[in-house]
């Protein structure tokens, strides 16, 4: 009899008791598996992160040890007794140093045409501006924490984590989480891509708010064609360039690159293709079920997060803002006008973000054509988003 007493204390119908907020993480889970399976929103990455959600939180499962990893570095010495080590703890080491962020930006690189871009050079410029949604939430997180007691606000790293929601990009969002604010990887990495398959939502209202019809109509001259020659030059160049002046960004953009230049080169196809396919799918479960896994009750009940998923809505909308502000700026000088609305595409959703653009001007028009030209602002925008992040790490890390 007390070997059963024991039996049913150990499970999890008994230790809900000890942690019942976990019922509350098993409900939140259950709602990104539906936005996930029924909605197809970023179904990829919110499926694995769900689970994880559920599996980090399951009474007494020990799958991940939150302790190992809260004073922002590992705690390696808890890896001498690997019966104290849950599955999770070892996935979990592949988000903390780097590792999958890093790999997904080859599977992005190799899946990347920069043909568009380096067709047309000024959209880098478009790229760049919907950064703005970055540098303008780190100002408003901070500002709380500054403006308001400081239990409420966030502190510049953590700030500057958060900030990089603004980018729409998730692996870019993960990597400098868990350089600055590994606390709240959790709440920035679920914003984060929730707000990218909610882009198809968000941008269209503001991209109409800011643009007249007659904008909006604008039709744009045909791409040139780029050369083998300067597509295989393009991410060395940009290798080089970026770990010079920002070599914090260096292990983001140079995988990026690499990543890249597997797919112009044209002499390692095989390599190429396992990058886009075996590696993206494979990397892809390891950091949404470890991303998933910091998600625990304590870390993400609270009023933080509710913070972050709101500043979330507000990079993504600066964000947007931002590219179509210096598109109708950039007409203001330029013979060959540019359709605004590629400018909202500048955020780093590939190729989401484009297709909007593409579908709001067809309202428009449904003889204008904008998905090749709104490409250049959106990869552009991949490379931005990896330089804004280096440069937070660069400052605050």
């Amino acid at each position: 009899m007390e070997a059963f007493l024991d039996f049913l204390k150990q499970t999890g119908f008994y230790l809900v008791g000890e942690n019942p907020l976990c019922l509350v993480m098993f409900a939140i889970g259950g709602v990104l598996l539906y936005l996930g399976i029924k909605k197809k929103f970023e179904p990829l990455l919110l499926i694995p992160i769900a689970v994880g959600i559920i599996l980090t939180n399951i009474p007494g499962g020990g799958m991940y040890h939150s302790e190992i990893f809260d004073s922002g570095e590992i705690d390696w010495s808890a890896f001498a007794d690997l019966h104290k080590i849950g599955l999770l703890d070892v996935l979990y080491l592949g988000v903390k140093l780097g590792v999958y962020p890093c790999l997904i930006f080859i599977g992005v690189g190799a899946m990347t045409d920069f043909g568009p871009m380096l067709a047309n050079p000024k959209t880098m410029l478009l790229g760049a501006a919907a950064q703005l949604g970055i540098f303008t939430t780190y100002a408003a997180a901070n500002g709380l924490y500054l403006l308001t007691d400081k239990a409420t606000g966030f502190t510049a790293k953590q700030s500057g984590a958060i900030g990089i929601i603004g980018g729409a990009d998730g692996p870019t969002a993960i990597f400098t989480a868990t350089k600055l604010a590994p606390e709240l990887l959790g709440p920035i990495a679920i914003a984060a891509y929730c707000y990218m398959a909610l882009v198809p939502f968000i941008q269209p209202p503001i991209m109409k708010l800011l643009t007249t019809k007659k904008e909006r109509a604008i039709k744009m001259r045909q791409l040139r064609n780029v050369s083998r020659t300067e597509r295989i030059l393009f991410p060395i160049i940009i290798t080089v360039f970026v770990a010079f002046i920002v070599p914090s960004a260096a292990p983001l953009v140079g995988c990026l690159m690499f990543g890249n230049l597997m797919r112009e080169c044209g002499v390692v196809e095989r390599i190429s293709k396992a990058a886009q396919n075996e590696l993206m799918n494979i990397v892809t479960i390891f950091l949404g079920i470890s991303v998933g896994a910091t998600a625990t009750a304590a870390n993400f009940l609270n009023l933080r997060t509710l913070l972050i998923l709101a500043i979330g809505i507000v990079a993504f909308s600066f964000g947007t803002a931002g590219g179509v502000l210096l598109a109708k700026f950039m007409n203001l000088f330029t013979k060959n006008k540019v359709n605004p609305l590629i400018g909202s595409a500048g955020v780093s959703a590939v190729p989401m973000a484009a297709r909007v653009s593409q579908k709001v001007g067809q309202d428009e028009d449904p003889s204008n054509f904008l998905l090749m030209h709104a490409m250049g602002p959106n990869v552009a925008g991949v490379i931005g988003s990896a330089l804004a992040a280096g440069v937070l790490l660069a400052i605050f890390a």
